[in-house]
């Protein structure tokens, strides 16, 4: 038979409580060392839930969170430069001497405390697409003893400052041109070196550097390399036109354009002024001009369309959109009419496979692949990544996918806590359920924006409401001039949309 021990208060070994307790401070203060060392940088800038943008006030710059909260009060002459929304880095630029160019700028974080500061500049790299439509680089460009490098948006070093200038290709994302001791080479937005630095000169070939890069060299004459710097086009040609397709290029040599094979055998170099296209068939022929017309001609040399065209450039396979009279439709190869030429644009979205037609009076047709216009109304968004397209009709704001299929408004803006809806002539909000939050009352309104806020307009003015419909700007701005309504809590999307910045009025 056992026995049960007795219970006794436990009594207490002075010794080793203090050794456990010492212990455990040590591996605090361990943690929090470690801790400290792997977050020094990550607290210098962090990717954020909120966004950040540039606002003007009283002809002063600073930062404003997607809260509507002030971040860098505006103070600043030049305008902050904001490389990611959702990074907590601000470049700002100060002591401005206009006559000599000279100027110093800094980079600060959402708590004002200035970061990186171990180098002498600290700058955005822009870029910009064909229409104009701009952006700054994921990576900064940072001076130390007069040479660049680059940094990511945490402060990591990509590249030491060994380059004499660093500056985007233009149109090309993600594809920065260096330069160094007079030769030009491509770093990709890791720093890692795509082409040495051993031109004089290097450009895009394409809308991405997986098409390659004309490069120049010190005799003037050029070629095309890829992005892993293999020769696609020996230099030895005058000029590389931006035209190319089917492993064909389009080169010029004594002022005159031809057609080569990558191996540079001459496919065509007659009949025709200038090449504007490589068709995907046609035995991969051209789009050309002549006396200023447009039209097609085969490899062989043969025409197929006579050039009798204002424009023409292939939207798919065989289909031509074109030009005539001033007015644009869509053709076949054989001059058959799919779409009818009465349009004052036409533009195909080749991942929606769908024409968008705009008319005399702005509004659009919406064409399918057949060439029969499924929708007509004022295009307010096609998004291709989540398959929709958002029509005002009437005074009616309507959504479809690419099908067709009518869809709710709670089916296109999943995660809003606002949708807008009309009733008798006004404009309310109801919530996912049809509950109605904001009353009828405004004579136009927007959809809620990804910062929560949402566009009201009463009388002719407009202002704003929040994600739950409380009243946060009451309508008293006049934005008839602007091209976009937007809101971040009483700020407003400046005029330039392609700036974004915020301001007062």
């Amino acid at each position: 038979m056992s026995r049960g021990r007795r219970y006794e208060e436990p009594k207490l070994n002075l010794k080793k409580v203090f050794a456990v307790i010492v212990a455990i401070i040590v591996v605090i203060m361990f943690v929090f060392i470690i801790k400290g060392i792997l977050t020094k940088d990550k607290e210098q800038t962090k990717i954020s839930s909120k966004d950040y943008v540039a606002i003007f006030q009283d002809n002063k710059w600073g930062v404003l969170d997607s809260s509507g909260n002030i971040v860098i009060d505006p103070s600043y002459e030049e305008m902050i430069i904001i490389p990611n929304s959702k990074n907590d880095v601000f470049l700002c630029t100060y002591d401005v001497n206009y006559e000599t160019e000279e100027y110093k700028t800094k980079a600060l974080n959402s708590k004002n405390e200035e970061i990186f500061t171990q180098y002498e500049q600290i700058e955005a790299i822009s870029n910009k697409d064909e229409s104009d439509n701009m952006w700054y680089e994921s990576v900064l460009k940072v001076q130390k003893d007069g040479k660049y490098g680059i940094i990511d948006l945490t402060g990591k070093e990509l590249t030491a400052c060994q380059y004499d200038e660093i500056v985007a290709i233009e149109g090309i994302k993600s594809t920065l041109k260096v330069t160094k001791d007079g030769k030009v080479g491509v770093l990709d937005s890791e720093g890692k070196e795509l082409l040495s630095t051993q031109y004089t000169n290097v450009t895009n070939l394409g809308e991405d550097n997986k098409a390659g890069f004309i490069v120049t060299g010190e005799d003037g004459k050029s070629g095309i390399v890829d992005y892993s710097n293999q020769t696609i086009l020996e230099m030895r040609y005058d000029e590389i036109i931006k035209v190319y397709g089917n492993d064909r290029y389009v080169v010029k040599q004594a002022g005159q354009q031809i057609l080569v094979q990558k191996d540079g055998t001459e496919i065509l170099s007659t009949g025709f002024d200038e090449i504007k296209e490589i068709l995907k068939n046609t035995d991969n022929g051209i789009i050309y001009t002549r006396d200023g017309k447009y039209g097609v001609m085969k490899t062989s040399g043969e025409i197929v369309i006579t050039p009798s065209y204002e424009e023409l450039k292939e939207a798919k396979s065989g289909i031509l959109i074109a030009k005539q009279n001033g007015k644009y439709g869509v053709i076949d190869l054989q001059m058959n009419t799919k779409i009818e030429l009465n349009y004052i644009s036409i533009f195909y979205d080749e991942k929606a496979d769908l024409y968008i037609a705009e008319k005399e009076d702005y509004s659009n047709d919406i064409i399918d692949n057949t060439f029969t216009v499924r929708q007509s109304g004022i295009l307010i968004d096609l998004d291709d990544e989540k398959g929709y397209i958002e029509l005002k009709q009437g005074e009616e704001y309507t959504y479809f996918n690419f099908k067709f299929e009518e869809k709710k408004v709670t089916e296109i803006y999943t995660t809003n806590s606002l949708f807008m809806s009309k009733k008798d002539g006004k404009y309310g909000f109801v919530d996912k359920d049809g509950k109605v939050v904001v009353d009828y009352q405004y004579d136009d309104a927007t959809q809620q924006n990804s910062y929560g806020y949402v566009g009201i307009k009463k009388d002719g003015k407009w202002g704003s409401i929040d994600s739950k419909g409380n009243v946060v700007q009451e309508p008293t701005y006049d934005l008839e001039d602007y091209l976009k309504i937007d809101f971040i809590g009483r700020w407003h999307l400046g005029k330039d949309i392609n700036m974004n910045y915020y301001n007062q009025l």
